[in-house]
């Protein structure tokens, strides 16, 4: 058997059925899970995990590959959560994959889907995606649209891809594993795992098919069963070499800045201003091409009432668990009240659902969007629904106003510089709406005190998770807070 075309193996188990038990790889699983960026359970492990189904993908250059689905309980009254793992079994593992490594197990039975034939004693498991025997295997099927043991590789009609390029894994994912094949391809493997079609595939499938230039396009789809329905487990797309990250862009003009001391924004070499503004127009353009292929939906009083009335739960629990805002609370409430007072009617169509300057990239031709997979914290059933395209507008607001006073963790910060993060800040989102209403045709600073509160809205969600990840950083949306309760008049 090869690398370049992969045999159909037996499985012991198909995707959504019971599989094989094996205890000593469960306990290993249960150990090794808490150290993976990626995984969200680190809570939730005391009963430890099951193997749901696995599936037997191939054997090559002395390996045994395995697709795992693993279940992780859920805590009192909900589900369990399904993972996935790719899964690889070596008699010795090189040095290149110590890292990898997951623990090791006896030698199980010819029968089962582990068996290292003529191998006897121990054998290591590895998270195999770090393995190029296994990615190279990958890329082919998803070249060739064919099938891994029970993982489906859809192919993209005309999508021509380099079966020869290496793969090599991005360190820096946080909530799922991605490949990068040469400089031509990216494998973006989805670690969580919900029944159904993720929105990464689906709005890039859309976006190709309206011609968008400001994504990635879409190359190919791993997917499987879970309980019976179609999931996706990876999406393949096109991967942007020579790129810069918009976060990275943004937060070097402005240490510019703060390295001048007494020079405004529109000053200073590295004003970002004109690069917002660019990317406000391709944000409009998304937003756009989205609601031509996928359609829009208009939602009125009633509906968007009940919206506020959800933001202004979610502020409340935050204000139960969170004490730096609760002398906020009259003023959070009375800005969601009078966005519910003033609500008449909202366009609703698929979003981005997580965009930020970490979600934007600057490719040689301008700027594209990225991950298109929504907050992956939220149901599957939320990320595919519609929304306001107003809640994609705050969130990147509020990236630029995160941008501008990511110095303040940790340094002492002098009243010049806090003005000058005010002013960078400021400017930036000005630049990006004067882009956005060019290209959309209509200002999204026209909806007021809704914007006002879609924006609010993810400010109380940044003050929650900053308090509970990285407290140094509560200040930054705390002053979010602030200045989006003024009242009117207020300086």
């Amino acid at each position: 058997m090869t690398a370049d075309r992969p045999e159909p193996v037996p499985t012991s188990g198909a995707a959504g059925a019971a599989a094989v038990p094996d205890t000593h790889l469960e306990l290993l699983l249960t150990d090794w899970l808490p150290a993976q960026r990626w995984f969200a359970g680190r809570d939730e492990l005391v009963g430890g995990v099951r193997i749901a189904a696995r599936s037997r993908i191939a054997e090559v250059d002395g390996a045994v590959f395995e697709h795992l689905l693993i279940e992780v309980p859920g805590t009192i009254g909900t589900p369990p959560r399904t993972y996935q793992v790719w899964l690889g079994r070596r008699t010795e593992l090189p040095e290149r994959l110590a890292h990898s490594e997951i623990g090791a197990l006896a030698q199980p039975t010819a029968d089962d889907a582990g068996a290292l034939p003529g191998a006897d004693g121990a054998v290591i498991v590895y998270d195999a995606l770090h393995d190029p025997a296994l990615t190279s295997l990958l890329l082919t099927a998803l070249a060739g649209g064919s099938d891994l043991g029970a993982v489906h590789a859809t192919a993209v009609p005309g999508a021509d891809l380099d079966v020869s390029a290496p793969g090599l894994v991005i360190s820096a994912e946080q909530s799922n594993t991605s490949v990068v094949f040469g400089e031509s391809a990216i494998l973006k493997i989805f670690r969580r795992l919900s029944p159904g079609r993720n929105p990464d595939g689906e709005l890039l499938a859309a976006l190709a098919t309206a011609g968008s230039t400001h994504a990635a396009r879409l190359l190919g789809e791993l997917s499987g069963e879970i309980g019976g329905v179609s999931t996706t487990f990876g999406v393949l797309t096109e991967f942007f070499a020579n790129s810069a990250d918009g976060w990275q862009m943004a937060t070097a003009s402005v240490r510019d800045l703060m390295a001048e001391g007494d020079l405004r924004a529109d000053e200073v070499g590295g004003d970002f201003a004109a690069e917002a503004h660019r990317l406000g127009a391709a944000v409009a353009a998304v937003h756009r091409d989205l609601a031509d292929e996928l359609g829009t939906t208009t939602v009125h009083e009633v509906e968007l009432r009940r919206t506020i009335e959800q933001m202004a739960t979610l502020a409340t629990e935050t204000i139960a668990v969170v004490p730096d805002l609760q002398p906020f609370t009259e003023r959070i409430m009375a800005t969601f009240d009078e966005a519910g007072s003033s609500a008449a009617s909202l366009t609703l169509q698929r979003i981005h659902g997580d965009l930020h300057l970490g979600q934007v990239l600057r490719t040689l031709t301008g700027w594209a969007l990225i991950d298109f997979e929504g907050e992956p914290s939220k149901p599957l059933d939320y990320r595919r629904a519609q929304h306001s395209t107003l809640r994609d507008i705050a969130g990147m607001l509020r990236s630029f106003d995160y941008a501008a006073h990511h110095l303040l963790p940790g340094s002492v910060q002098d009243s010049q510089h806090t003005f000058r993060a005010g002013e960078w800040s400021a400017r930036n989102r000005r630049a990006f709406c004067d882009g956005y209403a060019e290209a959309a045709r209509h200002d999204p600073r026209n909806a007021g005190v809704l914007l006002r509160a879609f924006e609010l809205d993810k400010a109380v969600y940044e003050v929650r998770y900053e308090h509970d990840h990285r407290p140094a950083w509560l200040p930054i949306p705390m002053l979010a807070i602030d200045q989006l309760t003024r009242p009117k008049g207020t300086p």
